[in-house]
């Protein structure tokens, strides 16, 4: 269990929350885990399939304390949230600034720039660790490019405007991601960013991590009180999860990009992984998405010290924390959107 801006996280899976003596109780089978007393909580999010007593869902609903179910693995199932604070107020408070020009640039231009920013950190951290074994020029040239997008960035004035620099800075940082592939680059060679359909394992991996991420932030969204499907940076489409694509922005690079490096320079997943469609599509067998969803649980697992709350915290919480700040800034407790900006 965690305890961070105001919010309780049960990672423990088979863990059981009860109240007592107006305290949240974390049960382990007979083993009391810990407990934390309920005044002090905005929020709770567990990842246990055991759930909760029905006192401890009816005090939640009653002091307007938001409690949420997810999955081990991180899927929203469902959400209690109280009724003299329920989602509505924050959505309409969501609502009202996806519709405003001024207010939708402003949060996009934080999640880009934490993108351009992490993007950059990536290229960056690549000169310094292979220098010997990279095309150290083109990745010098990228990284210098994508410090003047950055700055750029913090300067736009409209979402077009930010969506031209970001396409800019996209095109300069996936020409030499082929580079920090360091392992079988015959079967891992890598000449640009291809979506759909991914036409080479490389670009599998890539869209199979960013489906991923963006499932995560989805569930992080909805846990939080926010709707999943209205963002700022990404427009409105029916069956889109903008808001999430949105916050995912800022996390591919070091999350997902980095995912990607680590299976193929640590040999995880080989050729041997992928099948190739009638239509040319590239994909994962059945025996590689297992092998990248272990490794990919495995990643969330890894513990990290926040750049902005300073905490030590799991990989996999990071979109619920960014989740949880970005619900504080649209409330208006925060002034700006604090972006994941890794160091």
């Amino acid at each position: 269990m965690r305890h961070l801006l105001n919010t309780l996280f049960i990672l423990t899976e088979d863990a059981y929350l009860s109240l007592q003596n107006e305290n949240v109780v974390v049960w382990q089978g007979e083993e009391k885990l810990g407990q934390v007393p309920l005044q002090t909580l905005e929020n709770i999010v567990t990842f246990s399939y055991k759930g909760a007593s029905p006192a401890l869902m009816g005090a939640c609903a009653d002091r307007g304390i938001g409690l949420a179910f997810c999955t081990p693995h991180g899927r929203f199932l469902a959400r209690v949230s109280g009724e003299s604070r329920g989602n509505v107020l924050l959505r309409r408070r969501q609502y009202r600034l996806a519709d405003g020009e001024a207010e939708r640039c402003s949060f996009a231009r934080d999640f880009i720039t934490g993108k351009l920013h992490n993007s950059r950190v990536l290229l960056a951290r690549a000169l310094r660790d292979h220098r010997m074994s990279i095309d150290e020029k083109a990745v010098s040239e990228a990284v210098q490019e994508m410090a003047g997008s950055i700055r750029e960035a913090r300067q736009a004035k409209d979402a077009d405007n930010l969506r031209g620099i970001e396409g800019n800075a996209a095109h300069a940082y996936f020409s030499v991601f082929g580079e920090l592939i360091l392992q079988d680059k015959e079967h891992f060679a890598f000449h640009g960013r291809v979506k759909r359909p991914p036409d080479s394992p490389v670009n599998a991996l890539l869209s199979f991590a960013y489906t991923m991420l963006a499932h995560d932030c989805a569930s992080a969204l909805e846990s939080v009180g926010l709707d999943a499907y209205v963002g700022f940076l990404h427009t409105d489409r029916a069956g889109r999860t903008s808001l999430a694509l949105d916050l995912m922005e800022e996390l591919r690079s070091i999350f997902a990009d980095r995912f990607v490096l680590t299976l193929i320079n640590n040999r995880i997943i080989r050729a041997s992984d992928f099948e190739t469609q009638e239509d040319g599509a590239v994909l994962l067998t059945q025996d590689g998405r297992k092998k990248f969803l272990s490794a990919w649980q495995e990643k969330k697992r890894e513990t990290i010290t926040h750049p902005f709350l300073e905490e030590k915290l799991a990989w996999g919480l990071v979109p619920y924390t960014q989740s949880l700040l970005l619900a504080r800034t649209i409330r208006g407790d925060l002034s700006e959107y604090p972006a994941f900006l890794w160091k």
